[in-house]
Formats: C-alpha cells, structure tokens, sequence
C-alpha cells in the first residue's frame, strides 16, 4: 500500500511540461538555425537567424504555442520545390509576418500581422520555395517588401 502510494505521488510531482504534446499543447523544441540575410531594394542588408523547418512534421507544428518571436529571428519553411503555401495560424499564439519567398530569392509576396490561433488560411498567391514567419510588424518596421531579395543557402546564396 505505501510503495503504491509513493508511485502515485511521484506521478503527480512529474512536471506538465514532460507530459506534453509538441503542437498538440505545447511548442517543439527549437530547430537547428542558419543565417538569412534579407537585401532591401536600397540595399541594407538585414541579417536574421531562422530556424530551419525543413521536415513534414517540424512544418506541421512550426511556431505553434511559442510565446514571442525576437525581432532578429524566425523559422524558415524550405519546401524543397515551388509551390503553392497555404499556412494557417491554428495553435500559434504569437501574431506572425509571412514571407513567401519564390525560387529565385525574390520575395514574392508578405502577409502582415498575421491573426494568432486563426484557421484562416494565408496563401502565397502563387508558386514560392520557401515562407518565412517572422515577429509581427517586422516587416513593415524594416521596410522589407516584395521584390526584396533573401540570400540563404536554400536560394543558393549563402549570406
């Protein structure tokens, strides 16, 4: 009676955190990062680290449940290929700027201010290599606009 006792105890005494789910309640641990650069069409070149989600299941839960975003950071999706993006903000608490970036390195088009735990899809509008999810307002901050030019080694053009 008492070892069962002390086995239920210590069950209550293991911390929510080790009970989690990754994109179920709780964010995934933080993905390997790389360097981005993003050239502005006046040229300033604004460096970032992104973390890479370059696995079905690393996309699937992205950002999910991360509280912040730093201004200098991100998560890059690399799709492999061109197509269509279709992203959602379902479980991402943090509002969000999408960048969809084409196979060239050219930013093809920015949703701003993304609405946190939104089904609403948020779509490229057209075939893109890779989306972007940075802090919200980042984008507008930094005059970062279509046409702008990401350099990272995805594009093949390492910063």
């Amino acid at each position: 009676m008492m070892h069962r006792r002390a086995l239920l105890a210590a069950f209550a005494l293991i911390p929510a955190a080790l009970r989690a789910q990754p994109g179920v309640d709780a964010p995934q641990p933080r993905l390997p990062t790389e360097p981005l650069v993003i050239v502005t069409r006046d040229g300033r070149r604004l460096p970032f680290t992104v973390e890479m989600a370059i696995q079905p299941d690393q996309q699937m839960i992205g950002l999910m449940f991360r509280p912040d975003v730093k201004a200098d950071e991100g998560m890059l999706f690399d799709w492999g290929s061109p197509r269509e993006s279709s992203m959602w903000m379902r479980n991402t608490i943090a509002p969000l700027d999408m960048v969809f970036i084409a196979a060239d390195g050219r930013i093809h088009r920015i949703a701003e201010r993304t609405v946190p735990q939104s089904l609403a899809t948020v779509s490229s509008n057209g075939p893109v290599r890779a989306t972007l999810e940075l802090k919200a307002g980042v984008t507008e901050q930094l005059d970062i606009r279509p046409g702008d030019r990401v350099l990272q080694r995805i594009f093949g053009t390492a910063p």
